[in-house]
């Protein structure tokens, strides 16, 4: 069995502050992705580098508590890649990939365009740089037969049972009809599979929620964090979860199970 977690921290040490090691000690997790860091990885110390049992990589922004990726492993891996090769984003610490000898698990933050105009324009080129990177793994797998997980905050909600109040959020980034159309192509034209929706099709079942309000409490939220596979793997998916007994963040850890191998 392996198991997966993707995690956006909203701060790794924010994370930390509010429990999160030991819950990552008794997680069961061989690989767990981070999302938004929000730290340099020279600002980390031993216990946020390594928690004991993991090893830890990270991928930080250039810029002081912005964005940055990391990954935990359990069991060592061949070969860590950090960045797909596209300068403006490299910057901003999106992307890591650890291979194993089958499997290539990646940890993904794509960029929000909530907080205006500019931010929105780029989040569009992001997307128009990730899909051709997308085609290479998939190529990757057809050629090698190399399973890909792609975890993280994708922040786009894909359909209406993915957000609470979809009616009024349709003309708000993360529900906007050219992003769903974009991600209904990483799953229909690209061939990847939306792996929580192969064991889980129910309604209400979210991974963020805003800080306003009451939308923690009354379940108002969207699900925007992901595991998107290969479908061989997406395939061997048998249990799914999101966690949240405990709150380290305003999203929640997405787990998944896979009767697979690394």
């Amino acid at each position: 069995m392996l198991r997966i977690v993707s995690l956006n921290l909203n701060g790794i040490r924010s994370a930390f502050r509010k429990g999160l090691q030991p819950w990552i000690e008794a997680s069961g997790a061989h690989v767990i992705c981070l999302q938004e860091l929000k730290a340099l990885e020279s600002d980390l110390d031993e216990g946020l580098r390594n928690p004991p049992g993991y090893t830890g990589h990270f991928f930080s922004a250039r810029k002081k508590g912005y964005s940055g990726v990391g990954l935990y492993v359990r069991d060592a891996c061949e070969r860590v890649v950090s960045g797909f090769e596209v300068e403006e984003f490299d910057a901003e610490g999106r992307i890591i990939r650890a291979d194993w000898p089958r499997t290539s698990v990646i940890s993904a933050y794509l960029p929000s365009g909530s907080s205006g105009e500019e931010r929105q324009a780029a989040k569009y080129r992001f997307l128009d740089e990730f899909g051709p990177w997308l085609d290479g793994l998939m190529a990757e797998h057809k050629a090698t037969g190399r399973e890909f997980v792609i975890c993280g905050d994708w922040n786009i909600a894909h359909k209406e049972i993915d957000l609470k109040n979809w009616r009024g959020n349709q003309k708000n980034s993360g529900f906007l009809p050219e992003e769903r159309a974009w991600l209904t192509d990483v799953f229909e034209k690209r061939g990847f599979v939306d792996v929580f929706r192969v064991v889980d099709d129910r309604p209400d079942q979210y991974t963020w929620w805003s800080n306003r309000g009451q939308a923690w409490a009354k379940n108002v939220g969207w699900r925007i964090d992901y595991q998107i596979a290969t479908p061989g793997i997406a395939a061997k998916a048998h249990a799914a979860s999101i966690y949240k007994d405990e709150r380290f963040s305003d999203h929640a850890p997405l787990v998944i199970d896979y009767e697979a191998t690394l």
